[in-house]
């Protein structure tokens, strides 16, 4: 066999497809492997570069081969796509990923580590413990609708409306029964909740870069972590701008002919990261429409030319991001007088 210069490894649950070119680019590798043969076969393999896609368990692999010598590069999904041929199968996916990855200007996502995806999981935890939360509190105020039971909103009417249920006994004794079921749920799910939220501010305190973030007007701790788990390694992004595109919160670019056309942003990037920015943009909004604090030129005529209160949360999400980014490349701490552009929204 021709010495392999890059293996393109298309994973799933059971069965890894590889497909490896030799230095004239010409296929001399096309082979299905058994999951438990993997590790096995690339441990008789002259270290070489490998690429897969950064999902499922990319990650895990990508550090397992790398115990052998190989160089793991994980490639966004969406980056692939463009490479693969029709008739997609499993040895056209693997192709598309050894061609996707010898191009100059890839990007790769960077390999995590195992304290690095712990502590993503506690962020998606939480996540899915507030998104439940959320159903289950929205169940019962629609159950007591159907009652004659109504309250506002807010999770902080929910235990007063189950104690009018509990005390209600003209309510039939099946239906208290089960407000009771969802009550025990909810203040479980309550206690579970400010148990994450304990070891996610726990975190922030003992990481550096969260506590530097947490200074800027726009970002709490939440943001804060947020921003350092998801983007542990913000230089390979050269501007701030990429970062703020890399998470979303640029327009959509439909621009031909020399007209420019840009649409709504991108929504690109991870979701959460870019909803947690725009609320936090959002309270320094608000707080300068209330007067509070000390709201910069900039803000103000932002606020005065944007038609919505969105568009310009929007914006200054964008900004809030692109100073995040400056300061988790340079290690500097956030200071409204001094930091390029940073006094421009807030103080």
């Amino acid at each position: 066999m021709n010495q392999i210069i890059r293996i393109g490894m298309d994973t799933s649950k059971h069965f890894f497809q590889l497909h490896g070119v030799d230095v004239t680019e010409r296929p001399v590798l096309r082979r299905k492997l058994r999951r438990n043969e993997v590790l096995a076969f690339f441990a008789k393999l002259p270290p070489t570069v490998i690429g897969m896609e950064a999902c499922g368990a990319g990650h895990y692999w990508a550090r397992e081969l790398s115990k052998f010598g190989h160089e793991v590069k994980l490639i966004a999904p969406q980056h692939v796509k463009a490479y693969i041929k029709r008739n997609k199968n499993d040895g056209r996916d693997a192709e598309g990923l050894c061609e996707a990855m010898s191009r100059p200007t890839m990007q790769f996502v960077p390999v995590k580590t195992e304290e690095q995806q712990a502590a993503l999981m506690l962020m998606g935890v939480r996540q899915q413990m507030i998104t439940r939360r959320t159903q289950l509190s929205n169940a019962i105020r629609g159950y007591a609708t159907e009652f004659g039971l109504i309250t506002a909103k807010g999770l902080d009417k929910i235990e007063p409306l189950l104690a009018r249920i509990a005390q209600d006994e003209s309510l039939p004794a099946l239906a208290r029964a089960m407000f009771a079921l969802q009550g025990r749920a909810y203040a479980q799910l309550q206690v579970e909740l400010k148990a994450i939220e304990a070891k996610l501010m726990a975190w922030h305190r003992a990481n550096a870069d969260s506590r530097r973030l947490a200074q800027i007007p726009g970002i709490g701790p939440i943001v804060a972590t947020a921003l350092v788990m998801k983007a542990p390694d913000p230089r390979l992004f050269p501007s701030g701008r990429h970062f703020a595109a890399w998470i979303g919160l640029t327009p959509k670019d439909h621009s031909t002919a020399g007209k420019t056309r840009l649409g709504t942003i991108t929504r690109a990037g991870d979701e959460l990261l870019r909803s947690v920015l725009v609320a936090g943009a959002t309270a320094v909004i608000q707080q300068a429409r209330q007067g509070r604090g000390r709201a910069s030129p900039w803000l103000l005529a932002l606020l005065a030319r944007k038609s919505s209160s969105k568009l310009a949360a929007i914006a200054l999400a964008n900004k809030i991001a692109r100073i995040a980014w400056k300061l988790l490349v340079t290690g500097e701490s956030y200071d409204s007088a001094q930091m390029p552009g940073a006094s421009t929204f807030a103080a």
